[in-house]
């Protein structure tokens, strides 16, 4: 058979490994990468998507006792003890949003203070909702891991993933079982995973890492294949699972920084999918992935196609997951199980006997196996994120023809079905042998106490509000020019014809997204954690400091720059400060914010400029240029855009600036004044539901749409005029020339 892997499409790079290991559960991972570490001469290098320096590494098994050393303790007193060794560490730049989760940086000075020798960063080079989500351990350049386990808390576990654990728990607080994997490389492969760290270092901090001296010696007298030298940093009681294997590396990573980005992750999913006889085995924590559906859909179709059993998680963590990555895990369940004509699908998550309500065993393994053949392990999750927008590493070892290889690939698999069912993994082995079923396995050695159960189906979510949804789980970055089309009915503006009528469906989506927000609000806490009054209070108490107001107008700039609604901020003025006041601090706020985004596009170049307008503007800049004042308040009625991208624009093409602080402040007039109705109206509702003007209100709405209905026409049919004019008809300026040609 030709091999599977095809370095440049499915995989990054091929290396062998003299030895491999694969690693079930945090408790032998942690054991390991102590191990390992302890050998350290040069060089320890850790990427993740979290970090925590109280992480508790040696625990008991067998219960009894506290759990020895902590992560950011070991680490210093590596750094300390050994005077040549260098240890870097690479972390996610985490929005606030998972801040609560997170232990506080450390160069902030709070908290854990890493050795002098230990260099700890953040990466801030993703996308926009993209994360790093890599998972590496590099020693020395030697030994290597690679998988699910971050270097955190909420962690740790052990293979019986007993109910209650004394040892897991975190400040206190316990928490489920947790089940996850890595695989360990040794040799070259360790080397390609240096270099990829190395690589994602440079790109995050502008420093580049040279490899520790020990492999660079090695590398100079050619004896780098040598296990020897690597055999020395290798876990004395790590026990190899194959070796002398060669090992595919699959990456993703986002088409950012000028760089095309990497699919291989994706692509090397569908080929094990496609080459599979007899089964397919996968754990996952996420299950949306949809190619990665269409996939296994395909073969659920074909008459001798494999059985396929998918083991997940329970339960969701929180009711945000539940209600978006839960639910298009569903979807693609149904999906699957519509097309499973045959009866090969299983879709099941762990159960143990014991567990608290509302908990359930967490699967957080991102692993595959195809038939005997082929064993894949990494940090890459079954969803469309993995797939194009975050960074993600798994590893793959194929058996290609070779028996040791294909025993550990079975023994793996027996292990895994073993610690879910209960039962040693030579009994798994067995059945299987016998039947020649994963299934058959499945109902022979089903027992009460702890067992694989058939995931149900989730609460049904309209296909509309899922749609929606599927924001929570993007497959590759957007750009802000398609979040600026979010504001516009047109899919495209090649023909720039005046909207024939309404834009229905993104009408039915609104509906769908305010319909989703009710059944939050109703479903969810947040209905009496932001209780109208509570929030009206506190809104009152911050309006009467000295320093609210400058407060309240500063804080539209941040907004604007993220994309946060300036709506909410006008109508807690409102509240805060009253109508006359609040709408004035509003209008302040926001023109001074219009004033930051034109004086940073005066200062970026032609290119950034082009990249950041996106098609729909640059179709409209020349409007923006020969009607400047008219064209600003236009575009601010009704944007095509987000509101910073176009004062970006504005700057870096010429626009007067009179022109643009004037049209801004005319084009963001309506708007603010109808929230400021609204919230005015809204905390009299409040204070008395009687007070209300339903009148006032409504007229107010109907001249809303009425006006941004007309302009949006102008504007767009001003753009498809001007597009369509001869170049030799066009006035011709020289103000601005040089930025506004390539924007």
């Amino acid at each position: 058979m030709p091999s599977l892997f095809e370095p440049g499409r499915n995989c990054w790079r091929v290396e062998n490994a003299s030895q491999a290991a694969f690693i079930v559960d945090a408790d032998d991972y942690f054991k390991a990468f102590v191990a390992a570490a302890r050998k350290a001469q040069r060089s320890i290098l850790i990427t993740g998507w979290d970090f925590h320096s109280r992480t508790r590494l040696l625990c008991s098994a067998a219960g009894g006792g506290d759990c020895d050393l902590e992560l950011g303790d070991f680490l210093n007193q590596l750094a300390r003890e050994r005077r040549d060794l260098q240890i870097h560490i690479l972390i996610w730049d985490y929005p606030m949003i998972f801040g609560m989760d997170r232990e506080w940086a450390p160069i902030y000075g709070l908290g854990w203070r890493p050795h002098r020798r230990v260099h700890f960063r953040y990466d801030n080079t993703h996308p926009t909702g993209g994360s790093h989500h890599q998972k590496i351990v590099v020693v020395d350049d030697a030994v290597a891991f690679n998988g699910g386990i971050d270097l955190t808390c909420r962690r740790w576990d052990t293979c019986a993933h007993a109910a209650h654990d004394e040892h897991r728990v975190t400040n206190g607080t316990p928490y489920p079982p947790f089940h996850d994997l890595m695989m360990a490389v040794e040799g070259d492969a360790a080397r390609a995973l240096g270099d990829l760290v190395r690589e994602r270092w440079r790109i995050a901090t502008g420093d580049t890492l040279r490899p520790p001296a020990a492999a660079r010696r090695m590398a100079w007298t050619r004896r780098r294949r040598s296990p020897m030298a690597a055999a020395l940093r290798w876990p004395d009681d790590l026990q190899a699972s194959v070796r002398d294997v060669p090992v595919a590396i699959s990456l993703t990573s986002p088409p950012v920084h000028g760089h095309s980005g990497k699919r291989e992750v994706e692509a090397l999913y569908i080929d094990m999918i496609a080459a599979a006889r007899h089964s397919i085995y996968l754990e996952n924590q996420y299950f949306t992935a949809e190619k990665i559906g269409d996939a296994l859909e395909a073969r659920l179709q074909e008459a001798d196609g494999p059985e396929i059993v998918v083991v997940l998680r329970k339960l969701s963590h929180g009711w945000l997951e539940e209600m978006t990555m839960e639910a298009l895990r569903t979807r693609l369940i149904e999906r699957l199980q519509a097309a499973d004509t045959h009866g090969r699908l299983r879709v099941v998550y762990p159960y143990i006997d014991g567990l608290d309500e509302g908990t359930c065993i967490d699967i957080h393994s991102k692993l595959i196996i195809v038939d005997d053949e082929i064993a894949r392990i990494g940090s890459a999750n079954i969803a469309n994120r993995s797939m194009g927008l975050d960074t993600e590493c798994d590893l793959t070892m194929a058996a290609d023809g070779r028996d040791d290889v294909r025993t550990a690939i079975r023994r793996l698999r027996a292990v895994l079905l073993g610690e879910h069912l209960g039962h040693a993994p030579e009994a798994v082995q067995a059945v299987i042998d016998r039947t020649h079923s994963l299934h058959a396995a499945l109902d022979e050695l089903h027992q009460e106490q702890r067992t694989l159960r058939a995931l149900e189906g989730g609460a049904q979510t309209p296909e509309g509000l899922l749609n929606v949804l599927s924001v929570a789980d993007p497959e590759r970055p957007v750009s802000l020019a398609e979040l600026g089309s979010l504001f516009s009915a047109d899919d495209s503006l090649e023909t720039a014809a005046p909207a024939a009528g309404p834009a229905w469906g993104k009408i039915a989506i609104v509906a769908a997204v305010l319909a989703g927000l009710t059944a939050i609000w109703q479903l969810t806490p947040a209905s009496e954690l932001l209780d109208a009054r509570r929030i009206v209070g506190w809104a009152r108490e911050f309006g009467g400091h000295w320093w609210a107001p400058i407060v309240t107008m500063l804080a539209y700039t941040p907004a604007c720059l993220i994309m946060f609604p300036r709506s909410p901020i006008t109508l807690f003025a409102v509240v805060a400060f009253g109508p006359w006041m609040g709408f004035a601090y509003a209008m302040i706020g926001l023109e001074f914010s219009a004033w930051v985004t034109y004086a940073a596009g005066q200062q970026l170049d032609r290119d950034t400029v082009r990249r950041v307008a996106g098609r729909k503007l640059n179709d409209i800049i020349q409007v923006l240029r020969r009607r400047g004042l008219i064209a600003i308040t236009a575009l601010r009625l009704v944007p095509l855009a987000p509101f910073s991208v176009e004062g970006i624009v504005a700057g870096a093409v010429g626009i007067k600036l009179w022109h643009f602080m004037v049209g801004s402040g005319i084009g963001i007039l309506p708007g603010t004044l109808l929230a400021t109705v609204f919230g005015d109206q809204l905390q009299g509702a409040i204070d008395d539901s009687d007070s209300i003007n339903y009148w006032l209100l409504a007229a107010v709405v109907i001249v809303m749409i009425v006006a941004t209905w007309w302009v949006r026409r102008w504007l767009l049919a001003s753009a498809a005029a001007m597009r369509s004019e001869p170049s030799g008809e066009r006035p011709s300026s020289n103000h601005g020339v040089g930025r506004a040609s390539a924007a």
